[in-house]
């Protein structure tokens, strides 16, 4: 019998007596059933069944230490109360957040950690890899380990720009909807209904038809970020003048040099072509948010507390800010989590049909695209960066999971 068979049923089945023998019902029950799966597939697949079965449990096993690691980490380093909440995490919560971090590190110092830079040809059109290129060249001789480091620069920083936009014009309507109600409320419901009703990848390749092409200019993008930072700033005057004449005129003053402010730095980090993609992504996913925060903040209004407050003679902005908003805060980040996984998939879908981040950038959904032709020859290169995406997504659902249990009151 070959020694890894034996090595292999000696460690799972010794591991399995020792959980039982000290009452460790989980770890036995863990154990003994990947023996039993374990068995069934060795006489099915033979020993490289097995060995495939070794490597996953021993991935497993690695993510398991590094997340249980890492949190203890942030729990050494957070205040207390942060410390606490740390401390209950899982262990899936805390291999979310290492890999987050991760990410977070590669797209702020990809310069720095790339080797070649994102559109440096350095070789001949898909080079094997070899001691200067981890993974190879891309169809154009550029070295993809570069580019999947600059693409979580940009494909994360855009829907990262993307969710926070949405999330502010979504936020601030809904709580201002909640807050107000009658007809304030029915329009802006409405409104919301209609963009929903479209369904979002169409909606998307619209919008970046119209807009795309010669219309992808820095004049473009100037106006339509003036006009959405004008109309999410216009939901703050709402709420902060409410009937004063005076505090109208003056926040429209002040809304407009922020609102042009807003949209020079943007042109500043973003190109036009960019800052389009991220407005689209805006409109598309605003609706969601202010359903949801509309619903929840619903719930808030009508509580005691709120109604004294009204009484108090307490003005709209002051409700939203000091009494509802933080009472509706741990289902709003957690549904922040989640828009932001729908913004990234979007985006990156967009780039693989070739209408969202356009080359030379480096984009993990293109980069699939651009070198598909590898699978064909049993080169997994283009999966990386389609793992890239799929890992990210997972991470941040695992985070966002723990945080919807936290918010729901449940324990264990």
């Amino acid at each position: 019998m070959n020694v890894f068979v034996i090595i292999y049923y000696t460690l799972l089945l010794g591991g399995s007596c020792l959980a039982a023998f000290y009452n460790k019902r989980s770890a036995f029950l863990l154990l003994f059933s990947l023996t039993l799966v374990s068995f069934i597939l060795g006489i099915v697949g033979g020993v490289g069944a097995l060995r495939l079965v070794a490597i996953c449990a021993g991935l497993l096993a690695l993510s398991a230490m590094v997340a249980y690691a890492f949190r203890e980490f942030l729990v050494a380093i957070a205040p207390t109360n942060l410390a606490k909440e740390l401390r209950t995490a899982p262990l899936t919560a805390g291999f979310g957040m290492f890999i987050i971090f991760t990410y977070a590190i590669a797209g702020i110092f990809a310069p720095w950690i790339a080797p070649f830079g994102e559109a440096q040809i350095i070789s001949s059109a898909f080079a094997p890899p070899d001691e200067t290129m981890l993974l190879g060249a891309d169809q154009l001789g550029r070295d993809m380990f570069s580019r999947v480091i600059f693409g979580a620069r940009n494909t994360v920083a855009l829907a990262l720009a993307g969710t926070v936009m949405a999330f502010l014009l979504g936020a601030l309507a809904g709580l201002l909807a909640a807050t107000t109600g009658g007809w304030f409320d029915q329009i802006l419901a409405r409104t919301s209904d209609v963009i929903m009703s479209i369904p979002s990848l169409i909606f998307a390749l619209l919008m970046l038809s119209i807009f795309g092409g010669e219309l992808a200019n820095n004049t473009t993008a100037f106006y339509l970020l003036t006009i959405f930072a004008g109309v999410t700033g216009l939901l703050v005057v709402t709420a902060v003048s409410e009937r004063s004449v005076m505090g109208w005129i003056i926040g429209l003053a002040v809304l407009g040099g922020v609102s042009a402010a807003f949209a020079l730095g943007m042109l500043v980090i973003f190109n036009p072509s960019e800052i389009i993609l991220i407005l689209v992504v805006a409109v598309i996913y605003s609706p969601r948010v202010f359903r949801l925060t509309r619903a929840v903040a619903g719930n808030v209004v009508v509580m005691d507390y709120i109604e004294a407050a009204k009484l108090r003679g307490e003005r709209t902005w002051y409700l939203i800010r000091r009494e509802i908003l933080p009472n509706s805060t741990a289902p709003l980040v957690a549904e922040f989590g989640l828009e932001f996984c729908f913004v990234f998939l979007l985006i990156a879908g967009l780039s693989f049909l070739g209408l969202g981040i356009q080359p030379p950038t480096a984009d993990w959904g293109s980069m699939v695209r651009e070198n598909a032709t590898l699978i064909s020859f049993g080169d997994v290169t283009p999966l990386i960066p389609a793992g890239a995406i799929a890992l990210l997504t997972v991470a941040i659902n695992f985070v966002v999971d723990w945080m919807l249990h936290r918010s729901s009151g449940l324990k264990g």
